[in-house]
């Protein structure tokens, strides 16, 4: 089995998200860069073992082909843009995505600096993002988030690329946006209003039971089951994030799952609605501005690239009875289309 990138972890205090466009023709740079990624990780956290420091390192899907011969995650494509009858969820440029993660923004900095360094000039920022825990796991909004998180095997099995696409099995997918929301419209809500519009109670962060729960409440319209009527699950990593000189405070939200379908099909019920609800009563407070998604490839696999496109691959031929030696082939691509149905996980 390769080894996973640290998708799954308990939350953490401090990240930082960065998210990059590749310049034509920098490419060599950006592939030594992503060989190296376990290496500088390893360097920056070893100076504070405690302080859990993980990067996750994504990879958009006009720049897959850019970067590797051979074949690409049957699964990964552009972000959807998605365009309801009031709201719209962007599609935004991202080529490459680092999640750095830790109890301390010491190291998440450290690292995204010396990776920004190496990638001086290979590369354009379309985004960065400095998150922070806000007191008990809550949003700007008041609200405790990522209580649905599966944990244990549930996680494992609905995060990670398993069988149904072997050449990148231990991967994930994951989707962002950058919501801002509103909070002079937000804080004018009584709080019972508020508690109607998430699904759950504010202090105690239980859900609403389903005959007081509003068909168009956050909870209601991201329960996502599969054709038996099993819940789907993500892993959300969402951090609070602000600008207290320009009143800039909003939620960066970001899905880990194992096919990017089910998040999608969240965000479908919240910008275009299900048949019950017009849409996601959040998004009259919250206003996504990006929106992009990414293949997570497993740590082998950033270790150790496939060939570069256009590059020669020596590929063994079976020996004949002389013995013959190796010769030298084109790595085969072997691009495919193919996309999971939401019912596609059940059984797993």
């Amino acid at each position: 089995m390769a080894e996973r990138q640290a998708v799954i972890s308990r939350p953490a205090r401090a990240t930082v998200f960065l998210v990059l466009t590749v310049t034509p023709g920098h490419e060599e740079t950006v592939r030594d860069l992503l060989e190296d990624l376990s290496g500088l990780r390893r360097s920056v956290g070893f100076r504070a073992p405690d302080g859990r420091l993980a990067c996750i390192a994504g990879v958009g899907s006009d720049a897959w082909d850019r970067l590797f011969s051979g074949p690409r995650p049957q699964e990964l494509h552009p972000f959807v843009e998605l365009n309801g009858r009031r709201h719209r969820a962007p599609s935004t440029p991202g080529d490459l995505l680092f999640h750095f993660r830790a109890d301390r923004m010491d190291l998440c900095f450290e690292l995204a600096r010396l990776i920004m360094e190496r990638l001086d000039g290979a590369v354009a920022l379309v985004d960065e993002i400095h998150g922070f825990k806000y007191f008990d796991e809550r949003d700007l909004l008041g609200f405790v988030d990522g209580s649905e998180n599966p944990d244990g095997q549930l996680a494992v099995d609905s995060v990670f690329v398993g069988e149904e696409d072997a050449e990148f099995e231990g991967g994930s997918y994951v989707i962002i946006q950058k919501y801002l929301h509103d909070m002079t419209a937000w804080n004018a809500l009584p709080s019972n209003d508020q508690e109607k519009v998430i699904g759950r109670t504010k202090s105690a962060n239980v859900e609403l039971p389903d005959d007081v729960k509003p068909a168009d409440s956050h909870v209601a319209l991201n329960v996502i089951t599969d054709d038996d009527g099993n819940e789907l699950k993500i892993v959300r990593e969402n951090m609070p994030f602000g600008t207290v000189g320009t009143s800039e405070f909003g939620t960066f939200f970001i899905g880990y799952a194992r096919t990017p379908d089910v998040t999608e099909q969240m965000l479908r019920n919240m910008f275009l609605g299900d048949g019950t609800a017009p849409h996601d009563r959040i998004l009259d407070f919250s206003t996504a501005l990006t929106g992009c998604l990414f293949h997570v490839p497993t740590v082998d696999f950033l270790d150790d690239l496939p060939a570069a496109p256009g590059e020669e691959a020596d590929v063994p031929a079976a020996p004949g009875e002389d013995g013959a030696d190796q010769v030298p082939a084109l790595v085969e691509r072997a691009a495919t289309n193919g996309s999971l149905r939401i019912g596609s996980l059940k059984g797993v």
